[in-house]
């Protein structure tokens, strides 16, 4: 679990353009636009180019970002992103066989190409993931086998010719795989309930519950999606919620007096794009500094974004069976809860377009803990590093470790009026103990017990 003791919080911003322009409340970058400003901050890793897993861990984050960014877009690029780095890994582990499966047992012809394998193994996955792409991600696909055989003469024709032929059997098995993992399954519209503390929809769309399904969804390496389902959400009576009420409400509304510059553009910037966006753009930033090996990528991300996958059905699990209500719903409705210090106020309006799904717990603080925990294991706490993001070009996060990263982020959820503080506090919770459970003992394990570092590196 994580320490209910944090370092003091260490954050700059600089605002080198006029980020408003781009991601001012409720409102998407229209798709050519933030297509071109991804493309332009992504590119920018290739500058630490280290070996083809960082090369299509880019690839995959650029691909998430072609289409218009939706209210699922966030949790739906876990998934994807769980998908392709889980086909990477197995299909290079296959080949090197130090660790454990995530599902493809080890099995690769002898001679296959690692190189050509994680190429292949991307490649595979985003084409099913992405159909459309497939002409730009072929393009992308021959230059990297190009460069392989250009490369390297121990990588020869035949070498790549295996390599891509397990990466390509990996992939479609992962495929096959998660696509009975029931995802896919439609379920009738969610529309909560009207009594005090139930969710309902919320404007301005007043969209049903979106995504219910993932609640049900067979997970990556989790048990069941309610193994790390925390206690209910504090009793609308309570002293908790009532401090909580009356933070959002001062903090997170469009018109406060009481937030910072800072804090406003901090809710924005953790808005402007998905989770592996942000965070496997970290990894892959450290993991240049400490000179990471090819498996060594394909297993740290490969940790990452399997821990956020299952952090996400964890924490959809718990949205929808607590049903809590959003803080645009709680604040207009003040005067429905029985607690005499919540007074209402009809007109409130958060700075960010309230998500369409309940409120308890957060899914960006419980994808991103469980992101932050992997980082945090792997090159230990202190670690600095700076975030940045398509969405907000010029704008960068800079942090002194990782509990640095994950304070700003509750903050930026209230300060964006969207959430309560005890529902990111218990996100935070869940995606450490969800990461926790997974790398300790039961995924990803060297095959001979050795173990160098606690993730064993």
């Amino acid at each position: 679990m994580i320490s209910k003791s944090y370092p003091p919080r260490t954050v700059l911003a600089r605002t080198v353009l006029d980020y408003r322009s781009t991601a001012n409340s409720g409102r998407m970058i229209p798709t050519k636009t933030f297509l071109g400003l991804s493309l332009m901050l992504l590119a920018g890793a290739s500058a630490m180019r280290a070996d083809e897993v960082t090369d299509w861990n880019r690839i995959l984050l650029e691909a998430t970002l072609v289409t218009v960014p939706t209210p699922t877009s966030g949790i739906g690029a876990t998934r994807v992103a769980a998908i392709v780095q889980t086909a990477v890994f197995d299909a290079v582990n296959g080949i090197e066989r130090r660790f454990t499966a995530i599902h493809v047992p080890a099995d690769a012809p002898r001679g296959a190409s690692q190189r050509a394998a994680a190429v292949q193994a991307a490649y595979r996955s985003l084409v099913l993931l992405y159909p459309a792409q497939a002409a730009a991600l072929s393009e992308k696909r021959a230059a990297s086998l190009a460069a392989i055989a250009s490369s390297s003469a121990a990588e020869h024709s035949q070498s790549i010719a295996r390599g891509i032929e397990w990466g390509q059997s990996v992939a479609d098995a992962i495929w096959a795989w998660r696509s009975t993992d029931g995802f896919l399954n439609a379920e009738p519209p969610f529309t909560g309930g009207l009594a005090p503390g139930q969710w309902r929809p919320t404007p301005p769309g007043f969209a049903p519950g979106l995504v219910p399904q993932l609640a049900h969804v067979t997970p990556w390496v989790i048990n069941f999606p309610s193994q790390f389902r925390p206690g209910p959400p504090p009793s609308l009576s309570s002293a908790l919620y009532t401090a909580d009420y009356n933070e959002v409400k001062s903090l997170g509304s469009a018109v406060s007096a009481t937030r910072t510059a800072d804090q406003t553009i901090s809710a924005r910037f953790w808005q402007s794009a998905n989770p592996p966006v942000f965070w496997d753009a970290v990894a892959t930033s450290i993991g240049a500094r400490h000179h990471l090996t090819l498996s060594e990528n394909a297993r740290l991300l490969a940790l990452i974004n399997v821990a956020s996958a299952d952090a996400a059905i964890a924490c959809w699990d718990s949205k929808y069976f607590y049903n809590f209500w959003r803080p645009i719903t709680a604040i207009q409705l003040g005067d429905t809860d029985g607690n005499a210090e919540t007074a209402a106020d009809p007109g409130w309006q958060p700075l960010l377009t309230t998500p369409p799904y309940p409120d308890y717990v957060s899914g960006l603080l419980a994808t991103s803990s469980a992101s932050v925990r992997m980082l945090s294991n792997y090159f230990g706490e202190d670690t600095p590093f700076t975030v940045e993001s398509p969405g907000m070009p010029g704008v960068v996060r800079s942090f002194a470790g990782f509990s640095a990263a994950l304070d700003e982020l509750i903050g930026a959820r209230i300060w964006g009026g969207i959430h309560f503080r005890n529902t990111d506090v218990e996100g935070r919770k869940m995606g450490a103990a969800v990461a926790d459970w997974i790398t300790i003992t039961h995924a990803l394990q060297p095959v001979h017990g050795k173990h160098e570092g606690q993730l064993g590196r």
